[in-house]
């Protein structure tokens, strides 16, 4: 093996180790579920919130091992406004490819707010692609990440960026007709 393709190896086996601690969790997650499927499931109820949002992504320097990576690491910060009113913090890494426009991203943020008028809080997960006229993106809630009156919200939000401006639509679960 080429000694710079070294840190591409360590990388794959380290991928290697996280996809089967998911599997593991997953199970054991599978095995949770099935063992409460007894139980009662609450009537969940299906809600729309839209808005705008003003971001701060702060650049952080590299960690040593990742310095000619090319990959970025940002800080988050988000202001909701609109249905969802809030804040949010979170981290993303990045990485732009050699070609203009094109790339990818993961991030994961922490919002606080009230959401249809209820408060509490939740984990956002987002992954993104990139390429000149093309971006795909997917966030969702984090399951079980809903704390105080969103405890229990499930979903997933889309993102639109036109002249500068951000905004948002989120479409959304809550249990218990909430």
């Amino acid at each position: 093996m080429a000694a710079n393709a070294r840190p591409w190896y360590h990388a794959g086996i380290r991928a290697v180790a996280a996809v089967a601690l998911c599997a593991v969790l997953a199970a054991d997650h599978g095995l949770r579920a099935h063992a409460l499927g007894s139980q009662q499931e609450e009537k969940t109820v299906s809600h729309h919130a839209a808005g705008t949002f003003d971001v701060k992504l702060t650049p952080q320097q590299p960690e040593a091992a990742m310095a000619d990576t090319g990959i970025s690491r940002m800080l988050l910060e988000k202001q909701f406004h609109g249905d969802l009113e809030g804040t949010s913090l979170g981290q993303m890494l990045a990485f732009g490819g050699p070609a203009k426009g094109s790339g990818g991203y993961v991030a994961i943020e922490r919002v606080t707010g009230a959401l249809g008028g209820r408060t509490g809080s939740f984990a956002l997960q987002h992954s993104g692609t990139m390429r000149p006229g093309a971006l795909q993106l997917s966030i969702a809630v984090v399951p079980d990440s809903g704390t105080g009156d969103l405890a229990g919200l499930a979903g997933s939000m889309s993102f639109v960026i036109e002249g500068g401006k951000h905004s948002y639509t989120f479409e959304y679960t809550l249990p218990g007709g909430k």
